[in-house]
C-alpha cells in the first residue's frame, strides 16, 4: 500500500473532525450572541458544515469499497468515520431543536455546555492529528485521557444542570425542552469519547 493511500484515511478522519470543530465553534458563537431571529439563517449555515462532513464520510466509504488493502481494520475505519460524523450531526441537531421549540432565551448554563463541547472537539482534532503516528506515539495516551476527563466534566455539568432545572424551574415546557437539550450535549460528549475509544483500541491492538 502506497504512503499516499495510507495517508488518505488519516487525512479524511482529520477533515471529519475539523468539521465537528467548526460546528462546535459556530454553536458557541451563536450562544454568545443569541438572537432567535437569526436562527433560521444560522441553521442553514450549520447545515452546510454538516453536509460537507457527510461528503467527507461518503468519500471515505467509496474509497473503502474498492480498496484491497487498508492501513486499519475495515471495521475500525467504518466505526471511526461514523462516530466522527455523529458528533457533527448531533451539534446540528441541538441548534435545530432550539429553533423548532422556539426557545427565545438560553439558560445560564448553556454556555458551559458549549464550552466543554468545543474543548472536546479541540482535543479530538489533536487526537486525529496524532493518530497517524499511533504505532510509536507518546502523546496519544495523554490526549485520550484528556478527552475522558472532559467527558467526565460534561457528566458533572449534566447532573448539576438537570438538578438545577428540576428544582428551580416551574415551567413544564422549559423543563421538557431543556432536559432534551442537556441530554443531547451529554450524548455528544459520549460520542467524542467513543472516537477516542476506537483510536485507543487500534493503538493497543497494533503495538
Amino acid at each position: 500500500m502506497s504512503k499516499k493511500t495510507e495517508n488518505f484515511y488519516f487525512e479524511n478522519f482529520k477533515s471529519g473532525v475539523s468539521f465537528a470543530k467548526d460546528a462546535a465553534k459556530m454553536l458557541k458563537s451563536i450562544f454568545e450572541d443569541f438572537d432567535p431571529k437569526k436562527l433560521n439563517h444560522q441553521i442553514e449555515e450549520m447545515h452546510k458544515i454538516e453536509h460537507s462532513a457527510d461528503e467527507k464520510k461518503h468519500e471515505l466509504m467509496n474509497a473503502l469499497t474498492v480498496a484491497f488493502i487498508t492501513p486499519l481494520e475495515r471495521e475500525d475505519i467504518i466505526k471511526l468515520s461514523q462516530f466522527i460524523d455523529d458528533v457533527t450531526d448531533s451539534i446540528e441537531d441541538i441548534l435545530i431543536h432550539i429553533y423548532f421549540n422556539n426557545i427565545t432565551e438560553l439558560r445560564e448554563d448553556a454556555m458551559e455546555f458549549a464550552d466543554i463541547l468545543l474543548k472536546c472537539c479541540d482535543s479530538l482534532e489533536e487526537l486525529l492529528e496524532e493518530f497517524k503516528n499511533f504505532k510509536k506515539s507518546k502523546k496519544l495516551g495523554k490526549i485520550i485521557i484528556e478527552i475522558n476527563r472532559l467527558e467526565e466534566d460534561g457528566d458533572e455539568l449534566y447532573v448539576k444542570a438537570m438538578r438545577n432545572l428540576h428544582t428551580n424551574s416551574q415551567n413544564m415546557f422549559e423543563i421538557i425542552v431543556w432536559r432534551e437539550i442537556y441530554t443531547m450535549f451529554e450524548f455528544i460528549y459520549d460520542g467524542c469519547e467513543h472516537v477516542a475509544d476506537v483510536v485507543e483500541s487500534v493503538a493497543i491492538g497494533n503495538t
